[in-house]
């Protein structure tokens, strides 16, 4: 007989367990009886005994499981995790079709990239803010493009998913199509950007066209326009004068037809950005331009409260990120100086 563990031999009410060598042995004994039986035309199954005892013969080792109802059933085998879809200006035409909105913030490096873009956030704008939030100057004139491709690469190397989108600095672009080319070519080719940015609205229409040329995907930037802080007079909303109000519509639309993919809309009367919204089949972003854009963007340090002293009226803050960073950073200093850090657990032997 067999059981779990090979063949068993019964005698005198003993269960004795056989050797492999006896086991291959009994079986071959019982091959040549096999052939014994052939000769006698009262046996109808030779040949089926026969085939069996050869098989365990040939793999003696493999003993047959018995099937019970109380054996679990065989796991499948899991799916295969898809791979994220990566967002497009494909993507962004169709959620304006179907009335998704769109979100965007802004980062400056490869943590934040991967935090943003693993939340969910379909576009990472590599914005020229940094000019002020990470490097410390009242405005953004004095970014360069150099400075623009390092943060714009760092930040596509911490993305998989979401789009990439470079912002052009302070005459990179004014100048002329060709210069506004090169820029953005370098954006792309050397930061790794999915997309450009550029502020100004009927005037920059050539170099949008230029770009949008060469394969460059372009996004447009109304309304409050930081790199024209010093002719706007300041920070201030745009577009309520009803002569102001025109020139954002027309440029809009100049912008549209130049072959922008998006617009950013900054700063202007949340009606205003409703009807230019509603005029333009490509998505609008809005930041100070209320709920009626296609999507909106925040730069992320105003999001997570990291600038306490700097909170305009279009900023929401999710969190006390400032505090809790602070809290943190003294406990750390504390526990040095009391020699509570680092403890056995932090330490090598």
């Amino acid at each position: 007989m067999y059981g779990h563990h090979g063949m068993l031999e019964e005698r005198e009410g003993q269960t004795t367990v056989l050797s492999p060598s006896a086991q291959n042995q009994d079986l071959k004994t019982n091959v040549q009886l096999l052939h014994a039986e052939d000769a006698n035309p009262r046996s109808r199954s030779t040949s089926l005994r026969e085939g069996a005892a050869l098989a365990r013969l040939e793999s003696p080792s493999q003993a047959p499981q018995r099937r019970t109802e109380e054996s679990e059933p065989i796991p499948k085998p899991a799916s295969p995790k898809k791979k994220p879809r990566k967002i497009t200006v494909r993507t962004l035409r169709e959620m304006k079709s179907s009335g998704e909105k769109i979100t965007m913030l802004t980062a400056y490096d490869a943590t934040f990239a991967r935090l943003l873009d693993e939340a969910g956030i379909e576009m990472l704008l590599v914005g020229d803010s940094l000019g002020m939030v990470v490097q410390g100057a009242e405005n953004t004139l004095s970014v360069t493009l150099e400075e623009m491709i390092y943060h714009t690469r760092c930040v596509a190397r911490g993305t998989t998913r979401a789009m990439v989108v470079g912002d052009l600095p302070f005459m990179t672009y004014q100048i002329s199509p060709a210069q506004a080319l090169e820029s953005a070519g370098r954006l792309v080719k050397e930061g790794g950007a999915h997309a450009v940015k550029l502020e100004g609205g009927e005037e920059v229409a050539p170099q949008i066209a230029a770009i949008v040329r060469a394969g460059i995907p372009v996004i447009g930037h109304l309304g409050l326009t930081p790199q024209s802080v010093h002719a706007m007079g300041g920070f201030v909303v745009q577009g309520r004068a009803p002569e102001q109000a025109e020139v954002l519509k027309r440029s809009a639309l100049a912008l549209q037809e130049a072959g922008v993919c998006a617009i950013v809309l900054e700063g202007i009367p949340a009606p205003l950005a409703q009807e230019i919204t509603a005029s333009l089949s490509v998505p609008t972003i809005g930041i100070g331009a209320g709920v009626g854009c296609d999507g909106q963007v925040l730069v992320i340090y105003d999001l997570l409260g990291m600038s306490p002293d700097f909170k305009p009226r279009f900023v929401k803050t999710y969190t006390d990120l400032f505090s809790g960073i602070s809290e943190a950073v003294r406990s750390y200093r504390d526990e040095v100086k009391d020699e509570v850090f680092p403890q056995p657990e932090h330490s090598f032997y």
